[in-house]
């Protein structure tokens, strides 16, 4: 009897937890399904940035965003939020086929592949007319 009880009570334990991370909005595997969304996180990151480009990777694990001044904002997952980076360049960026590689130079931020498909070369081609601007957003 006291084996069930423990039990019952590791059992209520454990779903008690799971609702409250649910209710936090933890966990998951929170994707970039659409444009909106990505335009959204990009206006979140840095005030006054107005994508009118969005590339989106289609595991949705991360996005480009081009503005009217031609800024380019990588959005990509980073633990349970998304960040967001300017990049200034294309010092970091190497393009394979479908795939755009970009690396921001910051260590913590890390570097990650996008399957952009066919718009993977005209993004790559923009990152080479970034100036020397850079911001952590």
């Amino acid at each position: 009897m006291g084996a069930m009880l423990q039990f019952a009570g590791s059992l209520a334990a454990i779903l008690g937890l799971a609702a409250l991370s649910h209710r936090l909005g933890l966990g998951g595997d929170e994707r970039l399904r659409d444009a909106e969304r990505a335009r959204r996180l990009a206006g979140e990151a840095l005030e006054g940035f107005e994508p009118v480009a969005i590339a989106l990777d289609r595991a949705g694990i991360a996005a480009l965003a081009r503005d009217a001044s031609g800024r380019v904002m990588l959005l990509r997952r980073h633990g349970a939020k998304w960040a967001a980076r300017l990049l200034d360049g294309h010092g970091h960026a190497r393009l394979d086929r479908q795939f755009l590689t970009i690396a921001t130079g910051e260590r913590t931020f890390g570097a990650i592949t996008l399957d952009l498909g066919a718009e993977a070369p005209a993004w790559a081609a923009s990152l080479r007319h970034l100036g020397g601007r850079r911001s952590a957003a």
